[in-house]
């Protein structure tokens, strides 16, 4: 049973949309975040990566920064750059990136049920990025990044979403980054924001996509609170936080590719020779546009594509982490062979997007700055949901979601 309720949100007057709404904290570096930011007083960017706006040397945790974000939230709200709705409203957010359409509803999910495991997460977090995080909300009394979450497609809520454009008023349409189309919509009607909450409730778990982070510094704002506050009533707004619910059949993964600076000490030949063990190894011509099917791996080496086919002995299907491909790459090549054993921590390893193509993958290698590149068919969310439900944790770097949620769209005031 999942818990989700209406918010006032804060969000950009409809003439400012455009340049206020911005790529998440988290896909950005700051000197990335400076530079997009810095002909555009208005952007997000401002608020959620408030070091762009002080001296580059300035220490990453520094009290001063969360300070600024206050300094630079107050300012956005002082003027008409953000509105807050009257009224506690559900929003409709899609997203149309080429082909690809993905609706999602925008509300309030329970810090507790994240808590006691009613939306199951599948990485890790550090506790620097969740200090991080909840400094900023404290300084703001908001959370300004929505969480990605999804659920298992049911055939009630297939209808709801397509009811909800009828029950909802059309608020921003633009094109943003990458040329996605946004779309956010309003949904006020208090009869269809009740059919929404019992919908939810019939879900049995909802599954954080992407916003691990963001999460548990919700979590982590809300113990604050109540260890501050003492008594409460559990209907403070400290004890929701902000999402966005897409049904799991709506969302693209794209891969998330690996590129290696040496061949641990070994010649080109002697690598193939140790991949042989556990692949079947094809030479593929060099118009190669991505692998097909799991289990196997593309590899750009010398100048060269293989194609890697995982042989039987080193596939387990009957294990939700390790028949991932990505695991499957760790545990027979990038651990045993090049002896990277925590790819969190190497540093001769590079994680890349799949939307950077695998023309990125060639141009590193080529660079001579990386040996190796593997390019690896993407994970499911359904297998994401499968590692969620056997309360497993997923290998570092598994799943790139695109398109990614917009900052700035919607905020939650605590």
């Amino acid at each position: 049973m999942a818990t989700y309720i209406p918010f006032r949100g804060l969000r950009p007057h409809p003439s400012t949309v455009e340049t206020v709404a911005s790529l998440p904290y988290d896909v950005l570096d700051s000197a990335e975040a400076r530079q997009m930011a810095g002909d555009n007083p208005h952007s997000f960017l401002h608020i959620i990566k408030p070091e762009i706006d002080l001296p580059e040397n300035t220490d990453p945790h520094d009290p001063q920064i969360y300070d600024k974000g206050a300094e630079n939230f107050t300012d956005f709200r002082k003027g008409t750059i953000l509105v807050q709705d009257e009224h506690p409203c559900f929003y409709l957010y899609r997203q149309v990136m080429g082909d690809h359409s993905q609706t999602g509803l925008v509300g309030l999910a329970s810090v507790e049920e994240y808590l006691y495991g009613t939306i199951k997460k599948h990485e890790h977090t550090r506790p620097d990025k969740v200090n991080d995080r909840t400094a900023l909300m404290e300084a703001l009394g908001a959370q300004t990044g929505p969480v990605f979450l999804a659920y298992r497609q049911t055939e009630e809520m297939s209808e709801l979403i397509d009811g909800a454009f009828e029950r909802s008023e059309l608020l921003y349409d633009f094109t943003g980054p990458y040329d996605v189309q946004h779309t956010f919509f309003r949904i006020v009607d208090p009869s269809f924001q009740e059919k929404i909450r019992s919908a939810f409730a019939n879900l049995p778990a909802l599954y954080i996509a992407d916003g691990h982070h963001r999460s548990e510094s919700a979590a982590e704002y809300c113990k604050r609170q109540r260890q501050h506050l003492g008594a409460i009533t559990g209907k403070e707004s400290f004890n929701y936080f902000l999402t966005v619910t897409f049904p799991h059949t709506d969302l693209l993964i794209l891969p998330y590719n690996r590129a290696v600076r040496d061949l641990n000490g070994l010649e080109s030949e002697q690598f193939l020779s140790k991949l042989n063990e556990s692949f079947e190894i094809e030479s593929i011509n060099e118009s190669f546009s991505g692998v097909s099917e799991a289990n196997t791996f593309a590899m750009y080496l010398e100048g060269d594509w293989y194609l890697l086919s995982a042989k039987d002995h080193i596939r387990d299907v009957g294990n939700a982490v390790k028949s991932l491909d990505v695991s499957i790459l760790q545990d027979n090549v990038l651990g045993p062979i090049l002896d990277i054993d925590d790819p969190r921590t190497n540093s001769r390893i590079q994680f890349i997007g799949g939307i950077r193509g695998n023309e990125e993958l060639k141009r590193l290698v080529d660079s001579g700055e990386y040996k190796v590149a593997f390019s690896v068919y993407p994970t499911s969310m359904t297998q994401v949901m499968d590692v969620a439900d056997e309360g497993k944790v997923m290998p570092p770097k598994s799943t790139w979601f695109e398109p990614k949620l917009l900052s700035g769209m919607v905020s939650h005031l605590f």
